[in-house]
């Protein structure tokens, strides 16, 4: 590590509220590591909540690391680094590759008994590797002993399918920290002194927790009543998009189940918080910022919404919320976070057409968008964004045209009583992923999307509406990591830095073709995930998809009668 390092971790200390400073003497010292940048990291409500519940134990000291060299030329990866600089510092950052230090005391990971990471993306996936290959520790689980950290691993991406991952974590934890992490920290204190195979043993036993090396069975843990731990911002710092404001969970989990959404499924049941707790909560975040941030699957679903609106409104704050959902969209909603300092709205339709969108489960109609747009046009808002995926099952050339028909239709509806809204329609490739109803589903190649993507691209880019889209060979990265298994360890262990060169040639290296990930996979396959039991209804996912293919064969079968 450099002074330089040293000194931009202590400056950025001055500027947080709220970070834990402890002696190491006696405790077990856990680096929490978040693969991706500060502004990223730190604008993660989970990543705090865990540091939170880990400081909560006078027995261990928490400290937080962040990580991100490796993924500087992953578009879109790194939006912000250490300390907000441009994309050629980032750049320099990466090529004089410094190791992680941890934030509070400035130390090395390696100098910890447990390196935690909070992943979030599979695409970060590069910067977990990166990371340990910087502080020195080695890759794999099998090439360390006694003398390393146990390296743990959690979030969304590594619970669904964690085999990618599976040579170079030692555990996975599989589900919400408020429930294992009592129990994890019991088998860390107990064991400590014990060699490394011994651990190992005593983690597999811990409800929630997954080891490669066992290959036991874990179930995933939830948290039954969320009142019981109040989920919101620990540490309060200016340099992130979330700086000005504090954060608090309003609900976990979704209701409606679409088909291609992991955290649709993976954070299963939904669960509001009471109004009272989060009115003590907000009460808590007045004292330290003028703007609340609503956090939850769909801010919208929650069953209080007006309420908890109105009575925050009385309490002088101001708002704003992680998603909206067309159906149902509180307009008191709307209004407050218009009214305290929002600019933008957005909504994802997710699919242009109708009949495409009830493939994917989604949920809403197409006057059901217009009547969004409509309240974005009567609020003269800034900016209405939309989310669409393409490449979606059972996708066809006239759902591409029906997207953009819509968008069109909604640039009219502003343009008659609200013609400065800017209009984005943001465009990702559809992505499989396990434990989910599509994770048997192909991915459409990316010559494919392409062509789709520039078809959106000419037919809106004269009618006032901007096109942006993520990359297809990104994507299709991303789909090999997010359906994935163990023979990818030799293709992560071999990238140092991230690029499609680079994957390319690992891939090859590795002899693994990427179609063997990225094509449909049997229903009656043995998954590379199969070790990972989601406590989800027994046959849920195999009946969500079965009424999918029913949809579409059931709509060819009309149009078959029709010729």
């Amino acid at each position: 590590m450099s002074w330089k390092q040293i000194d931009e971790a202590r400056r950025r200390l001055e500027r947080e509220q709220g970070f834990v400073i402890k002696g190491w003497g006696g405790r077990i010292p856990i680096a929490l590591v978040y693969p991706n940048s500060y502004f990223l990291g730190m604008s993660s409500l989970g990543f705090q909540s865990v540091y939170k519940l880990f400081n909560a134990y006078d027995s261990v000291v928490c400290e937080r690391g962040f990580y991100s060299a490796a993924t500087t030329g992953v578009p879109g990866a790194d939006t912000e680094g250490w300390s907000g600089s441009s994309q050629a510092a980032r750049a320099q950052q990466a090529a004089h590759r410094e190791p992680p230090i941890s934030l509070e005391s400035q130390r090395s990971l390696a100098d910890f008994a447990v390196v935690a990471f909070s992943v979030s993306f599979e695409m970060d996936y590069f910067n977990m590797i990166g990371a340990l290959r910087q502080a020195g520790i080695p890759l794999r689980s099998s090439e360390r002993d006694e003398r390393h950290p146990l390296v743990i691993a959690g979030g969304p991406c590594i619970t669904a399918n964690p085999e990618p991952m599976a040579d170079f974590v030692d555990a996975v934890v599989m589900g919400e920290g408020e429930v294992i992490i009592p129990a994890l920290i019991q088998a860390l204190e107990e064991t400590r002194g014990l060699d490394r195979e011994d651990v190992l043993k005593q983690l597999a036993t811990v409800p929630g927790v997954y080891v490669p090396a066992v290959r036991n069975q874990a179930v995933r843990q939830w948290l039954k009543d969320l009142d019981c731990q109040k989920t919101a911002s620990v540490i309060l710092t200016p340099d992130t998009s979330l700086g000005d404001m504090y954060l608090m969970e309003v609900s976990r989990g979704c209701a409606w189940g679409c088909r291609f959404c992991l955290a649709g499924y993976l954070f299963r049941p939904m669960r509001p918080r009471s109004l009272p707790v989060l009115l003590e909560m907000a009460a808590e975040g007045l004292r330290h910022r003028r703007r609340l941030g609503l956090v939850g699957a769909a801010v919208s679903d929650y069953p209080w919404i007006d309420e908890l609106v109105g009575r925050l409104r009385e309490m002088g704050a101001g708002l704003a919320a992680s998603s909206l959902r067309l159906r149902p969209l509180s307009r008191k909603l709307v209004e407050a976070l218009l009214a305290t300092g929002a600019h933008t709205l957005t909504f994802a339709p997710e699919a242009g057409s109708e009949r495409l969108r009830d493939i994917i489960r989604k949920g809403i109609s197409e006057d059901e968008v217009f009547q969004g747009v409509k309240l974005a046009a009567q609020f003269h808002v800034r900016r209405l964004k939309f989310y669409f995926m393409v490449g979606l099952p059972g996708e066809r050339d006239e759902d591409i045209q029906a997207l953009i028909d819509l968008c069109l239709a909604s640039r009219a509806i502003l343009d008659s009583s609200s013609p400065s809204t800017e209009l984005v329609a943001s465009l990702t490739p559809f992505v499989p992923k396990a434990g989910t109803p599509f994770q048997w589903e192909a991915m459409t190649p990316a010559p494919e999307i392409m062509e789709r993507l520039d078809r959106v691209r000419r037919a809106l880019r004269r009618r006032h509406v901007q096109v942006r889209h993520e990359s297809p060979e990104w994507s299709a990265v991303q789909g090999v990591l997010a359906r994935g298994d163990r023979r990818l360890a030799d293709v992560l262990a071999e990238i140092e830095r991230a690029d499609l060169p680079s994957w390319q040639k690992a891939m090859d290296a590795a002899g693994i073709d990427a179609q063997e990930y990225l094509g449909s996979l049997p229903l009656q396959a043995e998954l590379p995930w199969c070790s990972v039991d989601t406590a989800l209804p027994k046959g849920l996912l195999e009946r969500q998809r079965s009424q999918a293919i029913q949809i579409m064969e059931n709509e060819q079968g009309c149009s078959a009668a029709e010729a």
